[in-house]
């Protein structure tokens, strides 16, 4: 094991956590991590951390709150057991959505997580597709921000595609179809939508062309499917031949799982940022591409004080 490494996960993905440890040849840290009768969280790490370089693994997902918590109990505890650094790696990051102030009298969640994460004793933020790219400027601290691109790419490419566009669902999300396309050589497309409340959205229009060709829906998150999947039947209307889509985070809580399981997608390409619950595991058309390599990877490089911006691409 590399002198001083430590490698901590929580509750909230012990199997990307053993993935990411695997691919280190780095055993997990030993914790124990509990809850008294009334839900309150109790943990213990189990072994010496006195100046470690200790990198925590927990992605806020479902259930949020709680994986939060306990992310920030993680932090206290190695804080106070004079870890050397701790590092928080947060494959997916939870209230990235709520980056600013859209309406009077409301949080800037995103920020509040980042100042708490901080004042927890986190030195470092490792994370990957933040929803929101100027949440980095939340943190006074060094945030390491890797892409899903890559790993997504490498797969896509050797899928056999005719005439592939690559569409985002949305204005917000044209620079990442963009890029994506780019190193595909593929064409774009944007899908113009009216968003009338949170979660729920009109697709308007198709943006581009897309007969007689295959295309794939491009986001960084797909929560309850409604957006993708009216994307996708607008794009089936125009007269694309084979609607596939791709995305990092799998939330896909409430109706999604149905809506994809009914819609005109025909793949649904996502990574193991978020697990795959007996839920999730109900939607057919998943292929889930893991990104422990790519956290190793970085993990390595930050340990060994070495350049990691080749992996921001």
């Amino acid at each position: 094991m590399p002198v001083g490494i430590r490698i901590v996960s929580g509750n909230s993905h012990r199997g990307l956590a053993q993935s990411i440890a695997k691919h280190m040849n780095v055993p997990l840290s030993d914790a124990t991590i509990t809850n008294f009768s009334d839900g309150e969280i109790m943990l213990q790490i189990n072994e010496n951390v006195r100046g470690a370089d200790v990198f925590v693994i927990q992605s806020t997902c479902t259930p949020v709150n709680e994986n939060l918590m306990e992310l920030l109990l993680m932090f206290d505890a190695l804080k106070r057991a004079s870890a050397g650094r701790i590092t928080a790696v947060m494959p997916y990051y939870g209230y990235a959505r709520q980056d600013r102030k859209v309406q009077p009298r409301v949080p800037i969640s995103s920020k509040l997580v980042a100042d708490l994460l901080t004042t927890a004793g986190a030195n470092r933020l490792l994370t990957i597709d933040l929803h929101a790219g100027q949440i980095q400027g939340f943190f006074n601290i060094p945030v390491d921000h890797l892409y899903a691109s890559p790993v997504l790419f490498e797969y896509i490419r050797n899928c056999q595609f005719k005439d592939l566009v690559i569409v985002s669902p949305d204005a917000g999300g044209v620079e990442r179809a963009r890029n994506f396309a780019k190193r595909l050589k593929a064409s774009i497309a944007i899908i113009d939508k009216r968003r009338e409340t949170a979660n729920v959205s009109q697709v308007m229009n198709v943006v581009g062309s897309v007969e007689g060709r295959d295309v794939i829906l491009l986001d960084d998150m797909i929560d309850t499917a409604g957006t993708i999947t009216q994307a996708a039947d607008a794009l089936k209307q125009k007269g694309a031949r084979k609607v596939c889509a791709a995305c990092t985070h799998a939330v896909l809580s409430g109706p999604a799982v149905n809506r994809i399981n009914n819609s005109s997608i025909e793949e649904l390409i996502v990574t193991d940022t978020i697990p795959l619950d007996s839920k999730r595991a109900q939607c057919s058309k998943l292929k889930v591409i893991s990104v422990a390599p790519l956290f190793a990877e970085a993990i390595k490089r930050i340990h060994e004080e070495s350049s990691i911006s080749s992996l921001f691409v």
